[in-house]
């Protein structure tokens, strides 16, 4: 059945009327399917990447040879999702800057949101990741990843040091990690 909003009532996490293209970095998390455990294991404090994980950061290294505008800061595989932070280096594809309406709100259509370059650049990941790992595991068609994922808009270098020591020693932290299935 196609999305129908008086139906589902899905509320987007994204910023209401950010246009996802303009030239920033953004912290990004994405969890598995029911957050299973399937990319390793962490022993002493480190991550220890299966075939799965290895996948998962391959796909994720390959996102900069989409385009020139497209660098990768930080990021790390963790047993069940995944930490990065992406840099727009250039506005890309961008659907209409907000400050170019500074008296009328500018109201974003779901299409206009999903040709955004930074859902465009997850979708894509997720999309052949999924596919790698579920041919790997002889899974085909089956969901890897969550429908969504958490984004964060980095505002200024203080907030990207503390992103980068966030995803750095996500591995230390990860028996008080939120998203660890024992707790």
């Amino acid at each position: 059945m196609p999305y129908n909003s008086d139906i589902h009532h899905r509320r987007s996490i994204r910023l209401r009327n950010y246009d996802y293209s303009q030239a920033g970095a953004y912290f990004v998390t994405i969890c598995t399917q029911n957050r299973e455990c399937l990319f390793g294991e962490i022993a002493d404090g480190a991550m220890m990447l299966n075939e799965a994980g290895r996948i998962v950061a391959d796909e994720w290294m390959k996102i900069t040879q989409i385009r020139d505008e497209i660098a990768l800061d930080e990021w790390a595989v963790m047993p069940n999702h995944f930490h990065g932070v992406v840099v727009l280096t250039e506005t890309v594809g961008a659907v209409r800057a907000i400050h170019e309406l500074p008296l009328r709100p500018l109201r974003m259509t779901q299409m206009q949101r999903r040709n955004m370059m930074l859902p465009k650049l997850i979708g894509r990941f997720k999309m052949l990741s999924s596919k790698r790992i579920n041919e790997l595991r002889g899974t085909p068609r089956t969901s890897l990843w969550q429908r969504n994922y958490w984004e964060r808009v980095i505002r200024d270098e203080t907030e990207l040091r503390n992103v980068r020591e966030y995803i750095c020693g996500n591995p230390d932290r990860w028996e008080q990690d939120e998203l660890h299935p024992g707790r």
